[in-house]
């Protein structure tokens, strides 16, 4: 899904395009999805595909929202970031190759992975609102029958 800059920039406000098309950061604790721990899934802003899902979510405590996994891997790409003189591994989204964070093995579980994603990279989409916006098929993630 290549959409140009402006179609970009007309879709999202100045913080989730700052995020996504510069690699911006917006302010820990001070953003939409941080302490959000409703059952749903997080989709790439831009594209609209699945990226996260609430029931990998977690607080880690760093004011954004933290992931043990993603719920597409191939939704979810992984590339250097050697930025702001430190070494650290940033996550896209392919199809919309959005910045969405940063990847650390400091998280919980066995896989030790914390996804460190901005809010304004992600639209949450309520368990009760999968099937009405085309997101029934992760409606197996929550225990709820399909229709």
């Amino acid at each position: 899904m290549s959409q140009n800059k402006e179609d970009v920039k007309q879709k999202l406000n100045p913080m989730q395009y700052e995020v996504t098309q510069n690699n911006g950061t917006e302010p820990p604790f001070r953003n939409e999805y941080w302490d959000e721990f409703k059952d749903g899934i997080y989709v790439d802003i831009v594209s609209g595909k699945p990226l996260f899902s609430s029931t990998d979510k977690y607080d880690a405590g760093c004011g954004w929202p933290s992931f043990t996994k993603a719920i597409e891997d191939k939704e979810v790409l992984e590339k250097e970031d050697r930025s702001h003189f430190m070494v650290r591994t940033e996550v896209r989204s392919k199809t919309a190759d959005s910045h969405l964070g940063h990847l650390f093995d400091d998280g919980p579980g066995p896989s030790g992975l914390r996804y460190c994603i901005n809010s304004a990279a992600l639209k949450f989409i309520p368990v009760e609102k999968l099937e009405e916006e085309g997101y029934e098929v992760y409606l197996k993630l929550f225990d709820k029958a399909l229709d």
